[in-house]
Protein backbone atom coordinates (compact mmCIF):
# COMPACT_ATOMS: atom_id res chain seq x y z
CA UNK A 1 0.00 0.00 0.00
CA UNK A 2 1.04 3.24 -0.72
CA UNK A 3 1.83 6.14 1.61
CA UNK A 4 -1.13 8.46 0.00
CA UNK A 5 -3.45 5.63 0.66
CA UNK A 6 -2.18 5.58 3.97
CA UNK A 7 -2.37 9.35 5.01
CA UNK A 8 -6.13 9.77 3.93
CA UNK A 9 -7.18 6.98 5.77
CA UNK A 10 -8.73 8.11 9.47
CA UNK A 11 -10.27 7.61 12.72
CA UNK A 12 -12.72 10.40 13.55
CA UNK A 13 -13.21 10.16 17.37
CA UNK A 14 -16.82 9.95 18.98
CA UNK A 15 -17.46 12.49 22.14
CA UNK A 16 -20.52 13.13 23.71
CA UNK A 17 -22.23 11.70 20.56
CA UNK A 18 -20.20 14.15 18.33
CA UNK A 19 -17.54 13.43 15.97
CA UNK A 20 -14.22 15.20 15.91
CA UNK A 21 -13.32 16.50 12.59
CA UNK A 22 -16.69 16.45 11.32
CA UNK A 23 -18.09 19.23 10.65
CA UNK A 24 -21.26 20.11 12.76
CA UNK A 25 -24.01 21.52 10.53
CA UNK A 26 -27.45 22.62 10.25
CA UNK A 27 -29.78 20.23 8.87
CA UNK A 28 -31.35 22.23 6.42
CA UNK A 29 -30.88 25.75 5.17
CA UNK A 30 -34.21 26.68 6.42
CA UNK A 31 -37.93 26.06 6.70
CA UNK A 32 -40.19 25.35 10.05
CA UNK A 33 -40.93 22.16 8.37
CA UNK A 34 -38.64 20.42 10.81
CA UNK A 35 -37.44 21.15 14.52
CA UNK A 36 -34.18 20.42 16.69
CA UNK A 37 -32.04 18.38 13.87
CA UNK A 38 -28.19 18.79 13.28
CA UNK A 39 -26.03 16.84 11.47
CA UNK A 40 -22.20 16.07 10.69
CA UNK A 41 -20.98 14.39 7.74
CA UNK A 42 -18.84 11.47 8.68
CA UNK A 43 -17.43 9.96 5.26
CA UNK A 44 -17.72 10.93 1.58
CA UNK A 45 -18.32 14.57 2.44
CA UNK A 46 -17.53 17.50 0.09
CA UNK A 47 -14.98 17.51 -2.61
CA UNK A 48 -11.91 17.10 -1.72
CA UNK A 49 -12.54 14.38 0.96
CA UNK A 50 -12.61 10.43 0.30
CA UNK A 51 -14.10 9.71 -3.17
CA UNK A 52 -16.98 7.36 -2.09
CA UNK A 53 -19.65 6.51 -4.03
CA UNK A 54 -22.03 7.15 -0.62
CA UNK A 55 -22.15 9.21 2.62
CA UNK A 56 -22.39 8.42 6.08
CA UNK A 57 -23.90 11.11 8.00
CA UNK A 58 -24.84 11.42 12.03
CA UNK A 59 -28.13 13.23 12.54
CA UNK A 60 -28.96 14.36 16.25
CA UNK A 61 -33.10 15.38 16.96
CA UNK A 62 -33.60 17.22 20.29
CA UNK A 63 -36.58 15.80 22.51
CA UNK A 64 -39.96 16.85 20.90
CA UNK A 65 -37.85 17.33 17.25
CA UNK A 66 -38.40 15.69 14.16
CA UNK A 67 -36.73 15.28 10.81
CA UNK A 68 -38.96 16.63 7.53
CA UNK A 69 -41.81 14.84 5.99
CA UNK A 70 -39.84 13.88 2.67
CA UNK A 71 -39.59 11.34 -0.12
CA UNK A 72 -36.96 11.04 -3.31
CA UNK A 73 -35.96 8.40 -5.97
CA UNK A 74 -33.32 7.22 -3.55
CA UNK A 75 -33.27 4.50 -1.01
CA UNK A 76 -31.63 5.34 2.26
CA UNK A 77 -30.29 2.84 5.62
CA UNK A 78 -30.63 4.73 8.87
CA UNK A 79 -29.48 3.24 11.72
CA UNK A 80 -30.96 4.39 15.64
CA UNK A 81 -27.77 4.86 17.86
CA UNK A 82 -29.04 7.03 20.46
CA UNK A 83 -32.81 7.34 22.21
CA UNK A 84 -36.11 6.59 20.63
CA UNK A 85 -38.08 7.49 17.25
CA UNK A 86 -41.47 7.27 16.22
CA UNK A 87 -41.29 6.56 12.32
CA UNK A 88 -43.33 7.51 9.91
CA UNK A 89 -43.38 5.20 6.87
CA UNK A 90 -45.89 6.20 4.43
CA UNK A 91 -49.11 5.29 5.60
CA UNK A 92 -48.02 3.79 9.03
CA UNK A 93 -46.24 4.81 12.35
CA UNK A 94 -43.27 2.44 13.56
CA UNK A 95 -41.41 2.53 17.03
CA UNK A 96 -37.49 2.42 16.22
CA UNK A 97 -34.90 2.08 19.28
CA UNK A 98 -31.42 1.67 19.46
CA UNK A 99 -29.65 -0.43 16.93
CA UNK A 100 -32.83 -0.78 14.75
CA UNK A 101 -31.77 -0.45 11.32
CA UNK A 102 -34.55 1.04 9.06
CA UNK A 103 -34.36 0.71 5.05
CA UNK A 104 -36.05 3.33 3.64
CA UNK A 105 -36.75 2.45 -0.40
CA UNK A 106 -37.32 4.90 -2.85
CA UNK A 107 -40.45 7.25 -3.24
CA UNK A 108 -41.50 6.39 0.92
CA UNK A 109 -42.56 9.24 2.51
CA UNK A 110 -40.90 9.40 5.60
CA UNK A 111 -40.06 11.09 8.99
CA UNK A 112 -38.57 10.59 12.25
CA UNK A 113 -39.40 11.96 15.68
CA UNK A 114 -37.66 12.62 18.51
CA UNK A 115 -39.85 10.56 21.33
CA UNK A 116 -37.71 10.72 24.61
CA UNK A 117 -38.58 13.21 27.22
CA UNK A 118 -34.84 13.85 28.17
CA UNK A 119 -32.56 12.50 25.29
CA UNK A 120 -32.20 13.05 21.82
CA UNK A 121 -32.45 10.86 18.91
CA UNK A 122 -29.31 9.99 17.20
CA UNK A 123 -29.03 8.09 14.01
CA UNK A 124 -26.52 7.40 11.17
CA UNK A 125 -27.84 7.40 7.52
CA UNK A 126 -26.03 6.56 4.63
CA UNK A 127 -27.28 7.69 1.35
CA UNK A 128 -25.68 7.92 -2.46
CA UNK A 129 -23.82 10.38 -3.03
CA UNK A 130 -25.35 11.94 -5.81
CA UNK A 131 -28.82 11.90 -4.90
CA UNK A 132 -31.96 13.46 -6.04
CA UNK A 133 -33.16 16.06 -3.96
CA UNK A 134 -36.49 15.69 -1.58
CA UNK A 135 -39.85 16.14 -2.71
CA UNK A 136 -42.06 17.48 0.24
CA UNK A 137 -45.85 16.42 0.21
CA UNK A 138 -48.79 18.91 -1.67
CA UNK A 139 -51.82 18.84 -0.44
CA UNK A 140 -53.27 15.80 -2.03
CA UNK A 141 -50.23 13.66 -0.78
CA UNK A 142 -50.99 14.76 2.99
CA UNK A 143 -54.76 14.09 2.63
CA UNK A 144 -53.51 10.62 1.76
CA UNK A 145 -51.18 10.18 4.61
CA UNK A 146 -53.11 11.50 7.12
CA UNK A 147 -55.94 8.89 6.28
CA UNK A 148 -54.38 6.70 8.97
CA UNK A 149 -55.55 7.99 12.41
CA UNK A 150 -52.15 7.23 13.79
CA UNK A 151 -50.09 9.01 10.77
CA UNK A 152 -52.22 12.02 11.26
CA UNK A 153 -51.42 12.36 15.08
CA UNK A 154 -47.86 12.33 14.38
CA UNK A 155 -47.35 14.03 11.01
CA UNK A 156 -45.43 17.57 11.38
CA UNK A 157 -45.46 19.70 8.35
Amino acid sequence: MSEDHADRSRILRERDYRWEGAEDAAYKAEGTHFSGVRRQTLAGGPAGQEALGFETRYFQVEPGGYTSLERHQHAHVVIIVRGHAEVILDQRVASARPLDCLYIAPWTWHQLHAVDADEPLGFLCSVDRDRDRPERPDADALTRLCADPAVARRIRT
